[in-house]
Order: structure tokens, then C-alpha cells, then sequence
């Protein structure tokens, strides 16, 4: 691992705090910043953070630190104002999407780029836990699925930017599993069809983690392999080089249409290797781990709900 990483972790009995993970240690931020900063403060000023804690792990500044295997980390970022999401922004699994189509109707769909990505947004508190959480499978569904996805974190007020420029706006990367309730994808008698919460927003519905890690310590965001398994058996298997809309393309249209602001998260879309198009979906006991290369591994376990 170079660099550092940002992380929310909590120590025996304490409350959560930001942390700064070097070479397998945790140092408080608040040795650098005092107080009692979260990462969200961090990212606020995000150009004077990356600086005071270069500065700080050059100088010597991080006091005695804690054993990574001896804290308990939390989601990293305790919470975005805002979370948004990328459908349908992998080729490959737009090709097992089709192929699915194509099954059930006869008729294969288009697969030509659009001309701008499509988002939806799903909610922050709640739905956003941390590496190693136990998710309870909602009583509403009985085909929850699993998508892993490349997590954008804003790093400064942004509005209406280039597609040239989007990149300096990013503070760092994390992976998200963006669960999802398949049987509840569409709500017949309603005119509106489509049941955003219902699928995507539950408690628990944003695995997220396990750190974020700073966009000057990743190589090319935009070429990362990233795996996911369910219980040890390979289910997805692709590179961020599959993407339909680049990240900066993501950012350049988010912000044509709302500001973004530091700590914002974009999920920015998913590989082929849900459960879906093979009628697998997650059940009590399962453990979902995903690696997106130079990130790390988030891992969280599946428990019934009440």
C-alpha cells in the first residue's frame, strides 16, 4: 500500500473518529487537526487536508497509532449530503442485460453509447455501513442482488464543470456493493412504474469501504480490475475500463445539473456478474467480498431480517 488512507474507525468502547491508515497502523486525525474531526470535516477543505497530513507523516507529527487488526472500521465517509448512482454504465453488463431481454421478448435492444450517463440517487444514513457489517435482508424482497461498484468521492465544491477538468474535483476512491431488490425493480397500478426506494434504499442497502483512498495514490481509476465473490465463488470478474461514461464524464454531467459538494458520492455503475440474468440472489449466511485493484477488499456477511 503506498500513501495513506482516510478511514472512520472506533476503538474498544470509543466513538467513531477519523483516522489516517499508514502501513497497516491507525493514527487519529486529530493528532493533526485536533478536536474531534470526522472524514467528512476532512473533506471539506480537502486541498489543506491532503497538505497538513503530508506534511504531518513527513514531520513525524502522527502519534502512538493503533494495529489496524485491532480497530473496528465504519463506512468512510459518515455522511454525503449526497449519493448518486450510475445505471446501466458497464458494456459488458449492458451485453448480459440484452441478452436477458432477448430471452424474455425475442428482440435483442441497442447497445450504442447514449449520449449522457444516467443516475439515480439513493439515501445516505442507514442505507451507507462500513466493512464487515451484517446487512438484514429486507421481509420485502426475496431477490436481493449484489453489484460492485467504484465509489467517486467529491473533494470540492463543484458546479458545471469540463470533462477536462472533472478529475481535479475528486478527493479519493472507495468500493460499493449498491444492493439491489430485484422483485422490486417495478410497481404495478403505478404510473410512475419504477420503485426507486423500494429497490434501491433499505437500511443497510450501501456497503461501503473499506477506506477511502486518495486519487493521487491510484494509478488509473479508469482501469481497475475489481472481482466479487459470494461465499468464495466468483461472480463478477471486469475493469473499470469496462465503463460506458468515464468518470469524468459522470462528473461533468452531475454537475451541468446540481453543484456537488465535498464528501458526495458517485457509484458509477456495476460489471457484468449479477445474480439476475442466472435467478441468484443473496440469502442468510452469504458473505460478499469485493477487490477493486490499489482499494482494497470490502467484505459484509447477509443475515435474515425480522
Amino acid at each position: 500500500m503506498s500513501g495513506y488512507r482516510l478511514v472512520t474507525y472506533c476503538h474498544g468502547s470509543g466513538a467513531p473518529g477519523a483516522g489516517i491508515l499508514v502501513d497497516q497502523t491507525v493514527f487519529a486525525a486529530a493528532d493533526l487537526f485536533g478536536g474531534a474531526p470526522s472524514v467528512l470535516d476532512l473533506l471539506q477543505t480537502w486541498d489543506r487536508t491532503r497538505a497538513v497530513i503530508a506534511e504531518g507523516i513527513s514531520a513525524g507529527k502522527l502519534k502512538a497509532g493503533t494495529p489496524l487488526t485491532e480497530v473496528t472500521l465504519e463506512a468512510p465517509v459518515q455522511y454525503p449530503a449526497n449519493f448518486f448512482c450510475a445505471g446501466a454504465n458497464y458494456w459488458d453488463h449492458l451485453e448480459e442485460m440484452a441478452e436477458l431481454v432477448k430471452q424474455m421478448t425475442g428482440k435483442a435492444p441497442s447497445l450504442e453509447k447514449a449520449p449522457e450517463p444516467w443516475f439515480f440517487v439513493k439515501t445516505t444514513r442507514g442505507t451507507i455501513v462500513g466493512e464487515g457489517s451484517a446487512v438484514a435482508i429486507p421481509s420485502f424482497t426475496q431477490k436481493l442482488d449484489w453489484e460492485a461498484e467504484l465509489g467517486v468521492v467529491i473533494g470540492r465544491k463543484t458546479h458545471d464543470i469540463s470533462e477536462a477538468d472533472a478529475l481535479s474535483a475528486v478527493a479519493g476512491y472507495l468500493i460499493v456493493d449498491d444492493l439491489s431488490a430485484r422483485d422490486l425493480v417495478r410497481r404495478e397500478g403505478s404510473p410512475f412504474i419504477y420503485d426507486w426506494i423500494g429497490q434501491k434504499c433499505f437500511d443497510g442497502a450501501a456497503p461501503m469501504g473499506p477506506w477511502l483512498t486518495p486519487a493521487e495514490f491510484v494509478s488509473n481509476p479508469d482501469d481497475l480490475a475489481m472481482t466479487l465473490k459470494v461465499n468464495g465463488v466468483g461472480k463478477q470478474d471486469s475493469s473499470t475500463g469496462q465503463m460506458v461514461h468515464s468518470i469524468a464524464e459522470q462528473i461533468a454531467y452531475l454537475s451541468r445539473h446540481v453543484t456537488l459538494y465535498p464528501g458526495d458520492i458517485i457509484a458509477t455503475g456495476t460489471p457484468a456478474g449479477v445474480g439476475m440474468p442466472k435467478n441468484e440472489f443473496l440469502k442468510p449466511g452469504d458473505v460478499v467480498r469485493i477487490e477493486i485493484a490499489e482499494l482494497g477488499t470490502l467484505t459484509h456477511s447477509l443475515v435474515a431480517g425480522s
